[in-house]
């Protein structure tokens, strides 16, 4: 979910669709409930490209996680953090027909409290389980380069799983407050009692409260300490493989490609990463500064940058398969067995090569 939903902001968006039947009755134009932000065209694009997101995101996803698996020889400490990335993207992208239904018809909400709550809490656990996964993969990649036999016995399937488990609980106990951050009300400029104008949208009280801001820094915090901390390491890695590169032998040259390679897939994955998921913060900021700003031109930029964020966002779920078959040939030997197009027997000395390297507890990638 690219934002938490905000007070209608149709006033100041030229392309909001309203309810046009009032010939009978003798209210304002503005307490009639409105039926998108946007023009039918640019929601017709939108959706067009969310839909195509999601089947080959579902479809990669769920390749991901049966490659993983099925085959003893993928499952290892690298690509159990992948397997759990691939889950939370599944989940994401199942939430996704809520997210378009919203972007159609932003009011009514026709669904209950409970399931808005849910939903948003679903995509936001999601969320920040993906960056905690993508994190710990790039610190235990750090520790597999730059400290191999330390890595060897701290790294393990088992304490991998554990930390997987970890990452999850803290992710769902972090989107905990969405239960209260987020809720069915309605529309608070109008004396009437309209069934027609609840939304799921921010409470009044996380508002007034302060805590819609702590959650608005919160969410932040889990996107710029990341992106700092991925920095940091894969510079300490790139500069490390660098010397290594220039002090080992020619024999020693075929593993380090080996982890080059590796490294490579996984700087484009956090850079994909980066590029999709910075949309979804700008918006989320300028909705919030929004609330508290008279500014059409704020409102304008926020509406838009959030329907942005909305596609980027859904790419930013689909698009890691697409990659691991792009950089992996591991992976696209896999997904080929997955298929039946190959013997379901792995080439046994591309794999030895590919499992022995200065993380030899099973630790490299797709």
């Amino acid at each position: 979910m690219p934002s938490w939903p905000n007070d209608t902001q149709c006033l100041s968006l030229r392309n909001c669709s309203w309810e046009n039947d009032n010939s009978t009755l003798d209210f304002p134009p503005w307490v009639y409930p409105p039926l998108n932000f946007y023009s039918i065209p640019l929601l017709t694009a939108t959706t067009v490209a969310c839909a195509l997101l999601f089947l080959v995101g579902i479809a990669g996803n769920v390749m991901t996680i049966l490659v993983v698996c099925k085959y003893r020889d993928m499952r290892t400490t690298t690509n159990l953090y992948l397997c759990s990335m691939a889950v939370s993207d599944l989940v994401i992208l199942l939430c996704m027909p809520l997210d378009l239904y919203r972007m159609w018809r932003y009011r009514p909400w026709r669904f209950g409290d409970a399931l808005c709550k849910l939903f948003h809490f679903v995509s936001e656990s999601c969320t920040y389980s993906t960056i905690l996964s993508i994190t710990a993969l790039s610190v235990e990649r750090y520790l597999a380069i730059c400290f191999p036999l330390r890595a060897k016995a701290l790294v393990t399937k088992r304490r991998v799983r554990a930390l997987i488990l970890v990452l999850w609980t803290v992710s769902m106990m972090s989107a905990g407050p969405v239960f209260v951050v987020v809720g069915v009300e309605r529309d608070n400029r109008s004396d009437m009692d309209l069934e027609d104008t609840r939304e799921c949208k921010m409470t009044h009280y996380a508002m007034e409260s302060g805590l819609m801001g702590a959650m608005m820094w919160l969410s932040s915090a889990f996107f710029v300490m990341p992106v700092f901390c991925l920095t940091v390491l894969y510079s300490l890695i790139g500069r490390k493989l660098w010397q290594r590169h220039r002090e080992t032998s020619m024999s020693s040259r075929v593993r380090e490609r080996s982890n080059r390679q590796t490294i490579k897939m996984l700087v484009v994955v956090v850079f994909a990463f980066v590029l999709c998921w910075l949309p979804f913060h700008v918006g989320r900021y300028l909705q919030f500064r929004s609330q508290y700003s008279e500014s059409q031109l704020l409102s304008i930029l926020s509406g838009y940058c959030s329907l942005v964020s909305v596609v980027l966002f859904y790419l930013s779920a689909a698009i890691n398969p697409i990659l691991y078959n792009t950089m992996s040939w591991k992976y696209r030997s896999a997904a080929a067995r997955l298929f039946g197009l190959t013997d379901n027997q792995p080439h046994r000395c591309r794999t030895a090569s590919n499992l022995k390297g200065p993380a030899q507890m099973g630790g490299t990638s797709l």
